[in-house]
């Protein structure tokens, strides 16, 4: 049984070995033909690395720094409370406005709601009563005016007695006519007088809490803190700057292009940009503006290219942005000239290293003047062979093409997918041949 088991073992050791020695097969790749065609003549600009976004915050209103929230160099959002304005003293006035508001608010009910039952009732009272004792009056007078035609009441007496009567129903009048605007209740116009004092009161409220925001002093957009210009403690007038706010998520490449070249450049075009300072970073940007106001001494216009910049988030959740506002760029600006030029497609570029680089497959090339098929595969092959890297300078861009310089002709096969995982030297299999301007596709080699 140890022998079997000795002898199974052996077996498989020397299935492993011969295994790893034919090593794994070739990588299946996607390629695309090197294309020569004519090409916008470019130049190198060299220009400077801009904020697309900037705003030197100031304080809207006079008061004491009670907190300083922020550092140089923090990340902060829009909204975000970079400092906070000492405000007791206008809290204060804002609880005393807002008293006085529901203060005019219960009385402009009061009026609207009318009488109470009880007001009703008591201005009934008062007017029966009234009418009760007039009642009485006037039959006191009858009884005297009788009397004074049976010579029973002298003239005085009778005068005073109708006196008394006429006092009476005046009394009556009166109750009558209270009960009357019990009833009907506060005239319109008081109930709009109410309404106006409501109205001002509610609005020196709300100017008092814009007020109160004022004292909070927040980032108006996203973006990085490069200046602080207050601490706490410190006071501040209105006006006064607390910190500068520059946006990084995108920033633009300033450059001054020669008066001969900039009626070349369209506003949308896509720009080739370097940036030295980062190993030679390659982006494309876009051209965001061209202001058309010259430097009447280099008879330059400063045209910007607009350029995503990666933001990285640190395990303590701190953004850090890759291209920083300052840095040197080169841009790649076309003059317009037409020239003979290679063309690859923009995915056949290998980033990150010291320099730009396609893979290259030394393999059978099909012929590149065989017709292309519109959805982007001239034909499926089987092609093998190996791969070598070739550095490359990227020149204008040309839609999902770029022209490309180095140890490169046309007719070259390069790969398209699957190059982020070759090494040079390593065998591959082409899968599909593809048109250079086709769309590529999300899908992996292979799947």
């Amino acid at each position: 049984m140890m022998i079997r088991l000795f002898f199974l073992a052996c077996a498989t050791t020397l299935l492993a070995t011969a295994a790893l020695a034919q090593g794994p097969g070739p990588a299946p790749v996607a390629v695309s033909v090197v294309q020569h065609a004519e090409v916008d003549a470019v130049q190198s600009y060299i220009g400077t690395v801009v904020a697309s976004r900037q705003s030197s915050i100031g304080s809207a209103v006079d008061g004491r720094v009670q907190s300083f929230l922020i550092n140089e160099g923090d990340f902060v959002t829009k909204g975000q409370p970079l400092a906070q304005l000492l405000t007791e003293t206008i809290n204060l006035e804002q609880e005393a406005a807002q008293a006085e508001l529901l203060l005019k608010q219960h009385d402009l009910a009061e009026l609207e709601n009318g009488a109470r039952p009880e007001e009703l009732a008591g201005a009934d009272a008062r007017k029966k009563a009234a009418k009760a004792f007039h009642d009485f009056r006037l039959a006191q007078l009858k009884r005297a005016t009788l009397l004074f035609e049976k010579g029973a009441f002298n003239k005085e007496e009778l005068h005073e007695i109708e006196a008394e009567a006429e006092a009476a129903q005046q009394v009556f009048r009166q109750g009558d006519e209270n009960w009357k605007l019990v009833v009907a209740g506060p005239r319109p116009e008081k109930i709009l007088q109410a309404k106006a004092r409501v109205a001002m009161q509610d609005a020196i409220v709300r100017n008092l809490q814009s007020r109160v925001r004022k004292f909070t002093i927040v980032a108006p957009f996203d973006g990085f803190v490069v200046a602080e210009h207050t601490e706490q403690g410190e006071w501040v007038k209105q006006g006064d700057l607390v910190a500068d706010v520059v946006a990084l998520n995108e920033v633009d490449v300033l450059v001054n292009v020669r008066e001969s070249h900039v009626a070349h450049i369209q506003i949308g075009q896509e720009i080739s940009v370097e940036i030295p300072a980062l190993s030679n970073l390659r982006l494309t940007g876009i051209v965001s503006s061209i202001i058309p106001q010259a430097d009447i001494r280099a008879r330059t216009f400063p045209v910007k290219v607009r350029v995503k910049n990666p933001i990285l988030k640190s395990a303590a959740k701190s953004h850090s942005p890759v291209i920083k506002a300052g840095m040197i760029a080169r841009a790649v600006v076309p003059t317009g000239a037409k020239r003979k030029g290679l063309l690859i497609p923009k995915d056949a570029l290998v980033l990150g290293g010291p320099s730009p680089t396609v893979f290259v497959v030394d393999a059978t090339v099909p012929d590149i003047n065989d017709p292309i098929g519109d959805q982007g595969g001239a034909a499926s092959s089987t092609n093998t062979g190996k791969v070598r890297p070739v550095p490359v300078q990227m020149g204008v861009s040309a839609g999902r093409l770029i022209e490309v310089e180095g140890a490169i002709k046309a007719g070259e096969l390069v790969v398209v997918r699957g190059n982020e995982r070759l090494r040079p030297g390593q065998d591959v299999a082409i899968t599909e041949t593809l048109d250079p301007r086709a769309v590529p596709r999300a899908a992996a080699v292979g799947r």
